[in-house]
């Protein structure tokens, strides 16, 4: 994750954590070799649907996304849509690269899938205001520590950045399995309710997954491995 001054989300920093970890397989390498050059974002210019995608479309941004389960069964359900996704972890990237690619051809190659091996915000910058329908943030980097709160991906920041980005009527979802970030994210969000409505009916919808929404392995391990509750928030952008 990469730290940002709050009030303004396109000045980064440094990057936090980890760029790289295991060396890779030999398959995974190959696919960082010669996939993922094929499905990157363009070095330069705007980053729209059309210009990832070749047509106008519902575009989805992943922020973070780890191993690229959720958005490869995300752009698996929704072949119409695009989705981008944006991850510094050599090793997710390359996770993900194995999904788009039809998982050692398990399954049929997913088409619909751009990736930025890299900050999210730098990408997130270069999306025209009011293009994205889906921004998803799941189990960020909680930073737990409340001297590294503003290394965190929920801030006001980045949050006014997300808000600009979404069209009218598009959805915002993050989930984590963190009590620390549940209690931040919730005191952030609450600041920007002029431009998010909370699209919770009665307590507890944001303890059940919703339709639509697929269980990475990450937050699998989360709730049988360590017991943690995973809580699930949508939000729409006014």
């Amino acid at each position: 994750m990469t730290a940002h001054k709050s009030g303004d989300p396109t000045t980064l920093n440094r990057l936090y954590g980890r760029a790289k970890g295991k060396p890779l397989r030999a398959a995974q390498q190959g696919l960082v070799d010669d996939l993922l050059p094929r499905i990157s974002v363009p070095e330069d210019g705007p980053v729209t649907a059309t210009a990832l995608f070749g047509s106008d479309r519902p575009f989805h941004f992943e922020i973070g996304f780890g191993g690229g389960e959720h958005m490869a069964a995300r752009a698996d359900m929704l072949p119409d849509h695009g989705f981008l996704g944006a991850e510094p972890f050599l090793n997710g990237v390359a996770q993900a690269l194995t999904h788009v690619s039809g998982d050692n051809g398990a399954h049929p190659p997913i088409g619909n899938v751009r990736i930025h091996h890299g900050d999210a915000l730098e990408v997130l910058a270069r999306i025209p205001d009011g293009s994205l329908s889906f921004l998803y943030l799941l189990h960020p980097d909680p930073w737990p520590k409340a001297r590294h709160a503003k290394r965190r991906m929920m801030n006001d920041g980045p949050v006014d950045m997300f808000a600009a980005k979404l069209k009218p009527g598009g959805e915002f979802r993050f989930g984590t399995d963190h009590a620390v970030y549940v209690r931040h994210a919730l005191m952030v969000m609450q600041r920007h309710t002029g431009q998010f409505e909370w699209l919770c009916e009665k307590p507890g919808d944001f303890q059940v997954r919703p339709s639509g929404w697929p269980e990475t392995r990450y937050e699998t391990k989360a709730r049988t491995v360590y017991g943690h509750e995973v809580w699930y928030f949508r939000y729409r952008r006014k």
